[in-house]
């Protein structure tokens, strides 16, 4: 998990003013608004149905197929004959079921074991997202508080130069101060009120970020508790959560799973070599009013099973290519995952870092206040 999010979570968990949305109200809000979010979840619900899709190829399936023929004759013969000629027409309709039952298919066993990785895969990436989620909220949030705190200090700060603007046109007026002095305050004062504007508009364009994200419009946000004390990471060494990152984070997972899938891949692109088999069985029945042999009619019901077997032996050099292919991707995949491994792991380094910097710097700032 990110050290970031650590403390996000932390904070989320304190004690606030009620007279303001808290942080963890503003992240429930994103989680039923945000766009992103979302996407990612109907991303993995569609994910979800390749496992069905998987357990299908190893399913039986059951067709039905039906026709209607109506056929006209006009007939002549030539030599001698019983048939009757002349003009006529009959009617040949009928209906077939077909069950199919795969016995031996090994592509659609491992595209079956691919459906259960993707799944696996689409529930990191979700995970990833929902994490994500959680820091562009508190992003937003603390940007929010942030500028409110911009704005309280730069009023603060045009009082004040109020009140040495005044001063100084006071000691003017009694000779004490030049007109240097009074122009040089006034200049000080506008500086101070064309902040103030910048500063509010910051402010209500963090608000509507925050909006984007809720689709809330908040007049306030709970600010943090004034005793609020920030602990180290715990364990306190940098390995360890750099070794938790290279197995347990979200981008190491999504890369494992995908090398998983191109090696299943190049598995089943090589079974593209192998015979299948499977059982079939068909019934079915056909009616006729007559034929192009006489005017006699007939019912017939048929039922059959057996065993196909198909033998794939020469396609052109295709299987083989995607073979090929399967691998050089499977190679790919393994390189995204170390290059995934070792970027956790620096930003797990930097994320650390910057844990323990920022918890210095906020009692270094409170000891300065």
């Amino acid at each position: 998990m990110n050290h970031r999010l650590l403390v996000v979570l932390a904070l989320a968990g304190a004690p606030l003013p009620a007279a303001a949305e808290n942080l963890n109200q503003v992240y429930l809000d994103a989680r039923a608004y945000d766009a992103q979010y979302a996407a990612a979840r109907y991303s993995l619900q569609a994910t979800q149905e390749k496992l069905t899709q998987g357990k299908a190829l190893l399913r039986p399936t059951l067709n039905l197929t039906a026709s209607v023929v109506q056929t006209y004759l006009d007939s002549e013969f030539k030599g001698p004959t019983t048939q009757p000629a002349g003009q006529r027409d009959f009617r040949t309709h009928g209906f077939t079921f077909t069950l199919t039952q795969p016995i031996y298919r090994p592509q659609n066993m491992a595209q079956y074991d691919q459906s259960e990785l993707q799944v696996k895969q689409a529930e990191s990436v979700f995970g990833q997202a929902n994490q994500e989620l959680i820091l562009r909220v508190a992003q937003a949030y603390f940007d929010f508080l942030a500028a409110h705190d911009t704005l309280a200090l730069v009023r603060a700060q045009k009082t004040a130069i109020s009140e040495q603007l005044a001063q100084a046109k006071r000691n003017f007026e009694v000779g004490t101060a030049t007109i240097t002095d009074t122009h040089e305050a006034q200049a000080r004062f506008d500086l101070a009120g064309a902040q103030e504007i910048s500063a509010m508009n910051d402010v209500e364009a963090r608000r509507r970020a925050l909006q984007q994200i809720t689709g809330k419009e908040y007049q306030s946000v709970n600010p943090l508790r004034a005793d609020i004390r920030l602990s180290p990471p715990n364990p306190p060494n940098m390995q360890s959560w750099v070794d938790l990152a290279e197995k347990q984070s979200y981008p190491v997972l999504i890369q494992e799973s995908g090398v998983e899938i191109a090696n299943l891949e190049t598995k089943r692109n090589r079974d593209g070599h192998y015979p299948t088999l499977d059982a079939v069985a068909t019934a079915g029945q056909g009616f006729q009013t007559g034929s192009q042999l006489g005017t006699v009619g007939s019912d017939t019901t048929t039922a059959t099973i057996g065993l196909q077997f198909a033998m794939p032996l020469y396609s052109g050099g295709a299987v083989s290519s995607r073979e090929r292919e399967a691998v050089a991707i499977y190679e790919r995949t393994r390189q995204d995952l170390e290059n995934a491994r070792r970027s956790s792991a620096f930003a797990t380094r930097q994320s650390f870092l910057a844990v323990l910097a920022g918890a210095a710097q906020v009692r270094a700032l409170e000891q300065a206040l």
